[in-house]
């Protein structure tokens, strides 16, 4: 079987940066990709607004995932499209791969694997809505593809269930299209999406948004005619009395991402159950030696640079083999929705460590600090936080030298 130093699985954004970082450094690669081309979902993205961070400008989706494949040809990266991985297994310190592609069955040994999978959306059967199961319940990522990738435009008149962020776009997008949104219906009493999409999708385009309201039902045999929406109490269920029928022939579902981590668990991979991806040191390498996580299969982004970055770093890091770990915990409070890494290896380097964290309820005026042994080793103020939007810290962890070690990220007035 021929052999890798490093298999990436997945060539969105996070594959493709991971992949390229090691190839930089001199690693003998592998790309599986179960697609005919490379980009992960950006392909369908064609609105602006990403890569802000990382260059400086706004490109479309397909733009930024462009910039990274266009590297390739240049590189000693092999890749391998419309490929499925059908079974991993380690043995005798390395891991022996079997995956699925038009040449048939290929098995291939590796001494690191980066799962960059990327997520997937929440369906209607995840959300518990009744009725029938007619044509015209889309997923909003499913509606995207249908119109940017597709030509077609699946409704004329919709209802969008969910204010995440691709929700909002595509509020937007099928309103540009032609088609009627009635409204946005959020059963949180805050919306889900960025706020710069809030007014850009919905204020921008006259487009309502309900909180504190869900869809109950969903009517319609052979195709969807129509919705019952209600008002829902603090612990989000329907209140009796307050349902009304909402006449269209779509639902869109914009409910929620859920990282894609079959891959992760059929090798063992302790998930977080907050982020619903892999628990993670600072170099990205799971709780299993020799497994690294990154993009959104470790926990969902809001923007695609982050993505890019962390596959960077799972990138760099798993040119090493980490025999000697010793982990320590990062302990944060409930003011946190969740905090990525969840450990420190001491035996790796601490000095620059990036973290991702949300915060667990919309606060103003808050010190994010983080304390090593009772020491503050990092403090930064915040004038919003809102658990839409992600927030990224670098810390200096060069004073955790003990498994003993105390690490508290706390949130401060």
């Amino acid at each position: 079987m021929e052999f890798y130093d490093i298999v990436v699985i997945g060539g969105g954004p996070a594959g493709t940066a991971a992949v390229l970082r090691a190839d930089k450094l001199g690693k003998k690669t592998l790309l599986i990709e179960r697609e005919g081309r490379l980009g992960g979902i950006l392909k369908q993205c064609i609105h602006d607004g990403f890569g802000v961070v990382r260059f400086g400008e706004k490109l479309s989706g397909p733009e930024y995932a462009d910039r990274f494949v266009r590297q390739l040809p240049d590189s000693n990266v092999k890749v391998q499209l419309w490929a499925f991985v059908t079974e991993i297994v380690k043995k005798d310190g390395n891991f022996h791969v079997t995956y699925l592609c038009r040449d048939g069955v290929k098995r291939i040994t590796c001494s690191n694997i980066i799962l960059a999978t990327g997520c997937r959306e929440r369906t209607r059967n995840q959300i518990f809505v009744q009725g029938e199961r007619g044509a015209g319940v889309f997923t909003a990522g499913t509606a995207q593809n249908l119109v940017n990738l597709e030509g077609v435009l699946p409704t004329k008149k919709c209802v969008i269930l969910g204010s995440g962020d691709i929700g909002l776009i595509m509020a937007r997008r099928l309103t540009l299209e032609g088609a009627q949104v009635e409204g946005v219906y959020e059963a949180k009493n805050t919306p889900s999406g960025l706020p710069r999409n809030i007014h850009q999708c919905l204020v921008d385009f006259n487009i309502p948004l309900h909180l504190s309201t869900t869809v109950t039902r969903v009517f319609g045999n052979q195709r969807v005619e129509g919705v019952e929406v209600a008002n829902v109490d603090e612990n989000m269920r329907p209140i009796k009395g307050t349902e009304r029928r909402i006449d269209c022939d779509a639902l869109i579902l914009a409910v929620g991402l859920i990282p894609e981590n079959e891959i992760a668990t059929s090798l063992g991979v302790m998930l977080d159950p907050r982020t619903k991806g892999p628990i993670v040191d600072q170099c990205l390498e799971t709780l299993e030696s020799g497994i690294y996580s990154c993009g959104n299969a470790l926990h969902v982004n809001d923007l695609v640079d982050y993505v890019s970055e962390s596959g960077e770093i799972a990138g760099t890091n798993s040119v090493f083999i980490h025999t000697d770990r010793c982990l320590v915990d990062i302990v944060s409070g409930k003011e946190f929705l969740y905090n990525v890494p969840q450990k420190i290896n001491i035996n790796a380097d601490k000095k620059d460590v990036v973290m991702y964290f949300r915060s667990s309820n919309t606060v103003a005026n808050k010190t994010v600090a983080v304390y090593v042994d009772g020491n503050c080793v990092f403090k930064k103020k915040f004038q919003h936080l809102s658990p839409p939007e992600m927030q990224r810290i670098v810390v200096d962890f060069s004073a955790v030298n003990s498994q003993r070690s105390n690490i508290r990220l706390t949130m401060e007035d």
